[in-house]
């Protein structure tokens, strides 16, 4: 897998850090069904928990169905937590 390099300059311009922008991303991916919820939590390097506290703050709801429940079914398999 390849890391992803914010430049500098991008980060200057938003005014955000790496790991707001990273939030950021993660939340835009989800909320378009792009990312299951374990997915988003991961790119966000956010817990579970953490990540549903930031969706609420935005009064957005979590959209979690059977597919996405076994994507982070496979996702924790192949991370090797399950």
């Amino acid at each position: 897998m390849r890391d992803l390099t914010i430049p500098a300059t991008v980060l200057e311009s938003t005014h955000m850090t790496s790991q707001e922008l990273l939030q950021e991303i993660s939340i835009m991916l989800f909320e378009k069904e792009k990312l299951s919820l374990g997915e988003a939590c991961e790119l966000a390097e956010l817990t579970h928990l953490q990540f549903q506290h930031l969706l609420a703050s935005r009064n957005l709801s979590i959209h979690y169905d059977v597919d996405e429940f076994e994507d982070d079914i496979n996702t924790l398999k192949k991370l090797g937590r399950l």
